[in-house]
């Protein structure tokens, strides 16, 4: 039953490949009709919101490729991925990132009054993480959320949303490990998009963004990325080898 609602939904949205990772062809506004939908039919959903890392570190690691391409739900967060597509002949509606949409996420979960979990935010320090979800309840009046860590038993609760901040990797195969068994419905792997709404980091400006130069704002403000922006050449090399040689 669940493959066959995942099914439905990547049909309504699109899918597209790119590197033998699915993607949905979709808008910020769709997809937050799509889940808000899904979480009043009470259906489980994993989300995932690959960037051109991803796409790399799949190449490499079979069973991480194999964990994104189970997902319900996977949105292309980055504009390289959006190039990819126009190379291959595989256009995307567009880029929907983590971060804007776990504003969105965050704005529903006010609204309808549900309650979301955080878990493995801030560099899995403690007081950090406790600060961050302390500075979301402010900036969200209203807002239900635990932190997981600090909530035993917290698989019986009736999570409406939960965000998994363990960053690429870990926190796919930790929502893997929890989904099926805890009481929750929508998971998010979310990397560092709370630490833009708690003040921990700061996003790059909006024209920064629609020019598609988010990346290099990231490097100039964390100099210590650059090795994982070599991850960037790669996914060139890799786009342009399955244009004209396939993989």
């Amino acid at each position: 039953m669940a493959e066959t609602k995942k099914q439905t939904y990547k049909k309504a949205g699109k899918t597209i490949k790119i590197l033998g990772i699915g993607l949905n062809s979709t808008s910020i506004s769709e997809v937050l009709r799509k889940i808000e939908k899904r979480i009043r039919d009470n259906q489980k959903t994993f989300i995932v919101t690959p960037n051109p890392e991803f796409l790399v570190f799949g190449q490499q690691n079979p069973w991480f490729k194999e964990i994104l391409n189970s997902a319900d739900i996977s949105l292309p967060d980055g504009v390289g991925l959006v190039w990819a597509g126009r190379i291959l002949g595989r256009p995307l509606k567009g880029r929907v990132t983590g971060a804007d949409l776990t504003v969105g996420l965050l704005e529903l979960a006010v609204k309808n009054r549900w309650q979301v979990g955080v878990v493995g935010a801030r560099r899995g320090m403690v007081e950090e993480r406790r600060r961050q979800v302390e500075i979301l309840r402010q900036k969200y009046p209203g807002l239900k959320i635990l932190a997981l860590e600090d909530t035993p038993g917290w698989q019986k609760e009736r999570l409406e949303i939960v965000f998994a901040c363990q960053g690429m990797g870990e926190q796919e195969k930790w929502i893997v490990k929890h989904l099926p068994t805890s009481g929750s419905l929508v998971f998010l792997g979310a990397g560092g998009s709370l630490d833009f709404l708690s003040g921990f980091a700061r996003r790059a400006p909006l024209v920064i963004r629609l020019i598609g130069f988010e990346w290099f704002w990231r490097l100039i403000h964390q100099p210590c990325r650059w090795r994982r922006q070599l991850a960037l050449l790669k996914f060139v090399w890799l786009v342009l080898t399955e244009k004209f040689f396939g993989i």
